[in-house]
Parts: structure tokens; C-alpha cells; sequence
């Protein structure tokens, strides 16, 4: 009796897989949907039932550790004073239930749950789901202050571009010293060696090119250190990384190559190619006298090898927002 082919045995294997792993990601998505609508109606619960207290926080602590006892008795750990604490967050943080989405796992919205900007905890929803963000990526993109790093402009500027640029960028993942002293090949190789998280830091849609390519002119060879493509802006995005302060040379490098790039890379239905210089800090004089003051695909943005504390961070963001009012306002 002939045996049946291999690859027919294989095709089987992959077909009946397939439908294995589809069942149980619809089991995983509707069991998902159904442990969050009952965390979000305990949590409804225990602050309707806190509104109708005399004394709100002793009454509301109260109810919480009696019913955390009883519920453990009944139902196990699951139910510990702790986890209604978030129960009740989750609900005071989304009161209307159709604008939760069950796409997230509950250790998400924990984590979102504590943020207490509203407008900030439904835009890290949003990433979180457009990103395909796990709880660990989520929570360092909070800790790094992700959506305070994303440049923003007015309504009537045309670079939109300007919210797929961060301000500063954060780099700890590489696990390099603080103290500078890396050249720029060692910090490029790092950021190759850790291109996943280095792929979520820059954002949504960047998919890596090229390291070093080599472009060719009629009298010149050029490297580029860093190639990208972004598939919501639609084009070509270079990255030119200093481990110095920002200088003039640097800008004219750049623009030089995004020329370059657009004239013998982009191809006819790409965007014009974007140039992004990282560099330790940037000096405002030369910003403001350069090419980057006027055109719109160059950017120059700083970057930390280290996550710096929340103070720091918080100045390095605010310091780039109040010189970019300042050159609106102008």
C-alpha cells in the first residue's frame, strides 16, 4: 500500500492548525470580553453603592474590605481588596461601557486605569490596541511619557508629519551607560541589535530598510545610517545619528541626503522622503538660522540613552514645546 505523500501530510497538519488557533483566539477574545463587562459591572456596583453613603471614603473602605472577605471565601483570590480597588477604577475611568474596548486584557486597563488625564487614558487605549502594545510596552511608553514626546503643532500647519516625531527619544532598552561615551557606531549596532524595541520607540508604522546604504552619485559615494519606511505617511524616512550637540554640518548632511534619497530612491507614488537627526542636545541658534526652521521634512530631535527621571524628562519635553509656541506665535 503506497504511503500518501508528505507534503500532504503536512498541508493537513497546517489546515487543521489553522483552525485550532482560530477557535481558540475567538474563545480568547469573547472569554476576554466577558471577564472585563464583569470587572467594569462590579466596579459600576461598589461606586453606585459608595454614592449612597453618608460618609464616602470610610464607608467606601469599609465596604470594600468586608466584601473583598466574602467574595475570597466564595470565589478565590481573584476578588482581594486590592482587585476591587481596580474594579472600581476601571468603571470611574470608563463609566460607559461601549467605550471600553475588548481588544485589551484587563492588565491593560489596570495600567490605564491609573492614569487620571482622560483624554491621556483613551489615546493610550487607542495605541495600545493600533500598536499592538503588551502590558510591558504599554507601561514603559506611560513611564517614558510617550504621548508628551510626540510633536505636536496646530490644526492649520501642514506637517503632519509632526505626530509620527517624538521629542526626546528614549533609548534605556540598549542597556548602555549614561555617560556618552559610546561612539556612534557602537549605539547604531545596539539599536540594530535591539530593533523590535527600537521599531515601537520611533512609532506606529516604521518598518526597518537599511543600515549604512550606500548611495552612489555621479562623483560621490554616501551611507546613510539609518533607512526606514513608514506606511501611514507612505514614504522613506532617514535617520542620522550624532553623539554631540547639533551642528550646522549635521543639517546640511541631511538635507543633502533627503535631495539624494527623493532624486534616486523614492519611488513615483512615495511621499517626499523625511530626514531625522538624533543628537544630545540641540542648539537653538542653529535651528533657527538653518534650513530646519523652514523645511518641513527635516527634523532634529535629542535622544537619551537612559530613561531619565520624571523632572528631567519633563524639561526636556517642555523645553522644545515652549520654543515651538514661541516660533508659532512669530
Amino acid at each position: 500500500m503506497a504511503e500518501k505523500p508528505q507534503n500532504s501530510s503536512k498541508t493537513l497538519y497546517n489546515s487543521i492548525a489553522q483552525i485550532i488557533i482560530d477557535a481558540k483566539s475567538v474563545v480568547y477574545r469573547n472569554t476576554n470580553a466577558i471577564v472585563l463587562k464583569m470587572y467594569w459591572e462590579i466596579g459600576k456596583l461598589i461606586i453606585e453603592e459608595e454614592q449612597n453613603g453618608q460618609s464616602r471614603a470610610q464607608y467606601g473602605k469599609s465596604i470594600l474590605k468586608n466584601l473583598a472577605y466574602q467574595l475570597t471565601l466564595e470565589f478565590g483570590k481573584g476578588f482581594n481588596e486590592r482587585n476591587l480597588n481596580n474594579m472600581r477604577a476601571f468603571f470611574n475611568s470608563f463609566p460607559i461601557w461601549n467605550a471600553v474596548r475588548t481588544e485589551l486584557s484587563w492588565t491593560h486597563y489596570r495600567i490605564i486605569s491609573r492614569i487620571e488625564n482622560p483624554e491621556h487614558r483613551l489615546q493610550y487605549m487607542l495605541h495600545s490596541i493600533e500598536g499592538n502594545w503588551n502590558t510591558r510596552t504599554l507601561q514603559r511608553n506611560i513611564d517614558s511619557q510617550y504621548l508628551g514626546r510626540l510633536l505636536k503643532f496646530p490644526e492649520s500647519d501642514s506637517r503632519e508629519t509632526s505626530h509620527f516625531i517624538k521629542d526626546p527619544y528614549i533609548f534605556e532598552f540598549l542597556g548602555l551607560p549614561s555617560d556618552n561615551s559610546q561612539t556612534e557606531t557602537q549605539i547604531e549596532s545596539a539599536l540594530i541589535s535591539h530593533l523590535q524595541q527600537f521599531l515601537m520607540e520611533l512609532g506606529k508604522g516604521f518598518a526597518f530598510v537599511a543600515r549604512q546604504q550606500h548611495i552612489v552619485t555621479d562623483t560621490s559615494d554616501f551611507f546613510i545610517d539609518l533607512v526606514f519606511y513608514n506606511y501611514y505617511l507612505k514614504c522613506f524616512i532617514l535617520v542620522d545619528l550624532k553623539t554631540h550637540k547639533l551642528t550646522h554640518e549635521a543639517i546640511g548632511q541631511m538635507d543633502m541626503y533627503v535631495r539624494m534619497y527623493n532624486d534616486l530612491k523614492k519611488n513615483a507614488d512615495d511621499n517626499p522622503t523625511i530626514g531625522i537627526i538624533l543628537c544630545t542636545e540641540k542648539d537653538e541658534t542653529v535651528v533657527k538660522y538653518s534650513v530646519l526652521s523652514e523645511n518641513k521634512k527635516l527634523f532634529a530631535s535629542k535622544y537619551r540613552t537612559y530613561l531619565p527621571d520624571e523632572n528631567e524628562l519633563k524639561q526636556l519635553i517642555e523645553a522644545d514645546r515652549v520654543k515651538l509656541e514661541l516660533d508659532n506665535i512669530d
